[in-house]
Formats: structure tokens, sequence, C-alpha cells
């Protein structure tokens, strides 16, 4: 665990400096600092993002005024990815023994719809947030960071307005791309998200998993065999993905996915097609939940360690809340890959 750290101004932006940006009176960042009724989300949105352009942090006695309601807001964007039921579980077993309750906001994957769930956790005064890879944008999050304590995870960008816990995604692809060429495996393909351009988040897990795999193909020499397939992180997702990859004659003879949710998708899409696994094609997940080992699964997978990033980000949340630390940190979790029965050398065609 490293404190991540950047250049600070040398003069503290005040509330002051904000109304000017923003162009309206002190009174009225007052009152979207204080979640005061009647402010409309137009100048909730003018207010916070003039909070996020100039870098304002208000003092943290500030921010002990209202009073703390010991609850925590989490933001996912469906509650079917059996990945976040792990992160849940540590961040539950985290706050089990504390006055904390966990509020679970599950927005869908819409940014706006995402946003309003932030907003709607901010204006019920939470005493903080944990946002698992939002599509929120990333001035919206930077603004609430401002005002609530919250931690990001899965995002890569770092702030020194919020916390990250993060897993190491890029070296993750590496160990399987490693796995499946030590196979014998040449056509690799993956199955990602597609992510979300207008949230400016420069490095998501999709783009850091992305990265991952194709530099583990350049250092196999097989750059020209690449193939990045978007689709949606869900069985409905990895079906269609299945479908599209494993239907022509040049069909890889293994598929990488971005979740293990996902990989069951290409498990249903390969039984349609009357293929099988991993006898026509071998499958890797990501994220190793528990039905990865279930034994008609037996998926190999990328352990990321939910459990344990959601308990890291209760602990790191709950240090902000109650004012044990005032710099942001970022934890790394190290993948590593669990191999089962999905995977094994390509067979003849």
């Amino acid at each position: 665990m490293a404190a991540d750290s950047s250049p600070r101004n040398t003069k503290r932006v005040t509330i002051t400096d904000v109304a000017r940006h923003a162009g309206v009176s002190t009174a009225a960042v007052s009152k979207v600092m204080r979640n005061a009724y009647g402010v409309s989300p137009a100048m909730q949105e003018r207010v916070r993002t003039a909070m996020a352009e100039l870098g304002y942090r208000p003092h943290a006695a500030a921010r002990g005024m209202r009073g703390r309601t010991y609850t925590i807001g989490v933001l996912l964007d469906n509650v079917r990815n059996p990945f976040f039921a792990d992160i849940l579980d540590g961040i539950r077993e985290q706050l089990e023994d504390s006055e904390y309750t966990v509020l679970i906001g599950a927005a869908g994957f819409g940014a706006e719809d995402q946003a309003r769930t932030v907003r709607a956790m901010v204006d019920r005064q939470m005493d903080g947030l944990i946002l698992i890879a939002p599509g929120t944008p990333r001035s919206e999050v930077l603004a609430t960071a401002a005002v609530t304590p919250t931690v990001v995870i899965g995002h890569h960008d770092t702030s020194d307005a919020h916390d990250s816990v993060v897993d190491a995604d890029d070296l993750g692809a590496g160990l399987v791309v490693d796995h499946l060429v030590a196979l014998g495996h040449r056509d690799i393909a993956l199955v990602s998200a597609a992510g979300n351009k207008a949230g400016r988040w420069r490095r998501t897990p999709e783009i850091a998993l992305a990265d991952g795999y194709l530099k583990a193909m350049d250092r196999h020499g097989l750059s020209d065999r690449a193939r990045v397939h978007h689709a949606a992180y869900s069985d409905d997702g990895g079906h269609a993905a299945g479908i599209a990859l494993l239907s022509g004659e040049d069909r890889p003879t293994a598929i990488l996915t971005g979740a293990d949710v996902a990989a069951l998708g290409i498990y249903r899409a390969a039984a349609d097609l009357g293929l099988s696994i991993p006898g026509d094609v071998s499958l890797v997940g990501y994220n190793n939940t528990a039905i990865a080992s279930l034994a008609p699964v037996q998926l190999t997978s990328v352990d990321q360690a939910g459990h344990t990033m959601g308990a890291t980000a209760a602990r790191m949340l709950i240090e902000r809340v109650e004012g044990r630390r005032d710099r942001a940190m970022r934890t790394t979790m190290a993948p590593r890959l669990i191999v089962r029965r999905s995977t094994a050398a390509p067979g003849i065609r």
C-alpha cells in the first residue's frame, strides 16, 4: 500500500474562489456543500464542477459540522455480477462490528443514472461512498469526493480527492496469455467491456486489461492475431460475444473474458453452436467468483481478491470519515491465475 501524491497548490482554494469561478454567491456554494434542501440539480452541477476544476477541498472541521449519519453508500452498476457480491461481503465483514450501515445503489450502466444515484447518496448525508468502477463522469466524482469521503474501486486514475483500490489488471491479462501460449494457443481473443469514454476516466479496468493483453500478445510475437471484442459484462453480453467469435471459420482457439459472468455467457454460446470447452475453445474468466469453481463449470480465472478489495475499501473509507487520515491512498491487489478444467491444449480442427 502506498500513498499517492501529486503537486499541490501552495495557496488554499477558498469557498469565495469557488463562488467566483462558478459565478454564484458564497451562500449558494455553502448550500451545495451542506446538501441544503431546495438546491437545483443545475446549481449543484455548476458548483461541483467549479470545485473539481479548482481542486477545492473543504476543511475537515467544516465537513463534521453536519454530524455523522453512520451510513455508507455503495454504488454498483448491477446486482447480477457475482464479483460485486464478493466485494460487498468484504465491505460488510469489515464494518459488521461497527455502527455503520451499508446502503447499496444498483444504478445500471448509464452514466447519468449512476450520477443521479451518487447525488442521492450525498443528499441523504451519507458519511462516505464506495464507488465500484463508476461510469459517472470523473469530474463529478472528484467534486463529490471534495465534500464526502470517497473510495473508488477499479479505476486506476489517481487523485488527491479520493482513495483507490485497484487490481493490477494488466498483469492479470499477461498471466492469462502466458498460460494459454504455454498450452500451445496462438489465436487468443479478449472479450472486454467497451467502457464509457464520456466519463473521461483515463485508465479504467477495461483499458488496463486490454493494454496487458496486447502487450503480452506482442511479447509472444502474436500481435497480428490479437482480437479485442467489446461486450457487456453480463451473461447476455458474453453470449452475444461468444456467438460472434465462435461462428466463423477463423474462430479463436482461446478466449479471455474480463468477468466470470461474461464467461458463463460464452459457455452457453459454445453449447448453442455445438462446441465444447475446452475441446474446441479454451476459456478464461476474470474475478474468480464462487461460480468459477462449481463442478460443472470449473472455469480457469484470474483471482483479484474481491473480498479483500471490499474490506480494504471499507477500512480506508472509515479512516477518512473518522479523521484518522487526510491524504489519499491507493492499494493495488496482485492478481493470481487459478487454473481449472476450462483451459487445455488447442484441439485439432
